[in-house]
């Protein structure tokens, strides 16, 4: 159990049978009466945000999660299948769930898997990938004075914005989060 006094940022906590992620904090202590826990949660199942107010002191229970080494398998209509890589079992997740982490995807990819309950919740996927362009229009000589850029088809099937100068089969860093350009390797 978690006490108002272990709130921080990201912290996963359970409340009425509900797993929350605790996105914002503030301790506060009106006139009258004794200290309080203003919170803004985010559902983690559905991804709706909402604001619940503690007792200092309230306990919360800790959420049934775990995190768990897999690898990306393939996809199959409208779900992604991934292996564990200790028992060597294979696990369905809706890719609804993964709030577009699953564009940069690739198979054979290794990542950590967020369980609740045993049923796959989320995906966790470095910051910043390498992935290969696939294919992208050639640059225009003489087009180098400003920052122009052009869209990129990359491996993973996502298009972004890249420099002029990228050519298809150049492996680039994108960053996971902004799904931008960060450079090429």
């Amino acid at each position: 159990m978690y006490s108002t006094t272990d709130f921080r940022k990201g912290l996963k906590i359970e409340v009425e049978g509900t797993p929350f992620e605790i996105v914002d904090f503030q301790h506060f202590k009106p006139g009258k009466g004794g200290a309080m826990v203003r919170t803004k949660l985010r559902n983690i199942l559905t991804g709706r945000m909402q604001d619940i107010t503690f007792r200092s002191g309230d306990k919360v229970d800790k959420p049934d999660m775990e995190t768990r080494d897999m690898q990306f398998l393939y996809r199959q209509s409208d779900d992604l299948v991934f292996m564990d890589m200790t028992s060597y079992e294979q696990m369905q997740m809706p890719a609804t769930v993964t709030g577009g982490k699953d564009d940069f995807l690739k198979d054979g990819q290794e990542c950590r898997i967020l369980l609740y309950k045993g049923q796959p919740l989320d995906i966790d996927i470095p910051f910043t990938l390498v992935l290969q362009v696939a294919d992208t229009e050639p640059g225009l000589k003489g087009d180098t004075v400003s920052n122009v850029t052009k869209s990129a088809t990359l491996e993973t099937g996502i298009t972004v914005q890249v420099p002029i100068f990228i050519n298809p089969g150049d492996r680039i860093k994108i960053d996971t989060r902004s799904r931008e350009y960060l450079g090429r390797e």
